[in-house]
């Protein structure tokens, strides 16, 4: 690498050091506000609160690193610009890619990010998540069945005891299970404890009889002498909440397991968080090349570089936006990976070819009216 490479090297990624910090700590203490909630009504203390936000962390620079490469690249060319420092290397012969190598070169670094993010560390810290999440949760509803009263930690989840012993453990226990839209399940039970085992905390029932409503359908009951909870339960059915797909390593994506009860009520889900992924890996350099093909080319002071600045941005946070869509999509429709990689690599094949096109050009009249990527100085 030359001189002039480090030189825009470490301009780049200084820049993007300094952007990737400040967009994450605005939008880490947004989405720490946001479960502050969650942390406090639980008695936790501010070790857990940190805890708890610090696992946000990884996945949220995954999303935030594109970007904030994106604006670096735009910072560092229009700095370089108007410094006259690219005027004075294309006089000397340097072409538009002497630019582009470092620039790279930062993208490397964010997409190999990026491919440890997704394989590792974004499934471990959002595994971690839950399980914190759930204890405080499980913590949240021991304080407040109170002997009675009736207690609603969410929306459709009733609890009720009569009184609670010397030793902690719940008795005439009662629990209303109204989340399913054509099930209700009440619980009813002589005893109760609370077991908590590792990251997990378990109801455990004892001398008691399950009644199931459901619509259309006569009631039925069940009587048992001993009964578990699973208070992480998210589903009406009593079967105990899986990782979601986004809290899924790449090997259990790959090769999930037909009888898991997630992956039977959304294989579409598997699928695009799967292409996702490795597509998310593409669009660093697609930003890179986008930005070199508007902004690469050294200008005069009479040669306004905001409107190119603009489009750039625009170009880049649109194209983002449609693989969003995109990966939707997939979901419901497996022909819809042609978007899902079609957009970043299209998006790097018209900015490589709009920067070999030269001014006065469109891009062999695909886009006629598209503003031009550079003009010659």
């Amino acid at each position: 690498m030359t001189l002039f490479s480090r030189y825009i090297f470490r301009q780049a990624f200084s820049a993007l050091a300094m952007i990737l910090l400040s967009l994450t700590a605005v939008v880490w203490i947004a989405l720490a506000l946001k479960q502050m909630s969650l942390v406090t009504s639980g008695g936790a203390g501010g070790l857990v609160f940190m805890e708890f936000t610090a696992l946000i962390l990884p996945d949220l620079i995954a999303i935030i690193a594109p970007i904030a490469l994106m604006i670096a690249a735009l910072y560092t060319l229009n700095k370089l610009n108007q410094d006259s420092e690219l005027i004075v290397m294309t006089a000397a012969g340097a072409t538009v890619w002497r630019f582009a190598k470092p620039l790279l070169l930062v993208a490397v670094l964010v997409a190999g990010w990026l491919l440890i993010a997704n394989m590792i560390v974004t499934p471990w810290s959002q595994r971690k998540l839950n399980d914190l999440a759930n204890q405080l949760r499980t913590d949240l509803i021991s304080q407040l069945l109170q002997p009675g009263t009736f207690a609603s930690p969410e929306q459709g989840l009733t609890f009720h005891i009569r009184e609670r012993d010397a030793n902690g453990k719940l008795l005439g226990l009662m629990l209303s299970d109204t989340r399913a839209e054509n099930e209700k399940l009440t619980y009813v039970a002589e005893t109760g404890d609370i077991l908590k085992k590792d990251a997990k905390a378990y109801l455990v029932l004892h001398d008691g009889k399950v009644l199931r409503r459901v619509a259309d359908q006569d009631t039925s009951i069940v009587e048992f002498d001993s009964y578990v909870l699973d208070m992480a339960t998210a589903s009406a059915k009593g079967k105990a909440e899986t990782p979601k797909p986004h809290a899924r390593y790449v090997w259990e994506l790959l090769s999930p397991d037909p009888t898991d009860f997630y992956y039977q009520n959304n294989p579409g889900s598997f699928r695009a968080e799967l292409h996702e992924r490795f597509a998310s890996l593409i669009y660093p350099f697609t930003f890179i090349a986008i930005v070199i093909a508007y902004l690469g080319q050294a200008r005069t002071t009479r040669q306004g570089r905001g409107q190119a600045q603009v489009a750039a941005f625009s170009l880049c946070a649109g194209l983002k936006l449609a693989g969003i869509a995109a990966g939707n999509m997939f979901a419901a429709n497996p022909s819809a990976i042609l978007l899902v990689y079609g957009l970043p690599v299209g998006g790097i094949a018209l900015a490589t070819l709009g920067t070999l096109t030269g001014p006065g050009q469109s891009i062999i009249g695909l886009l006629p009216r598209l503003p031009l990527p550079f003009a010659r100085a």
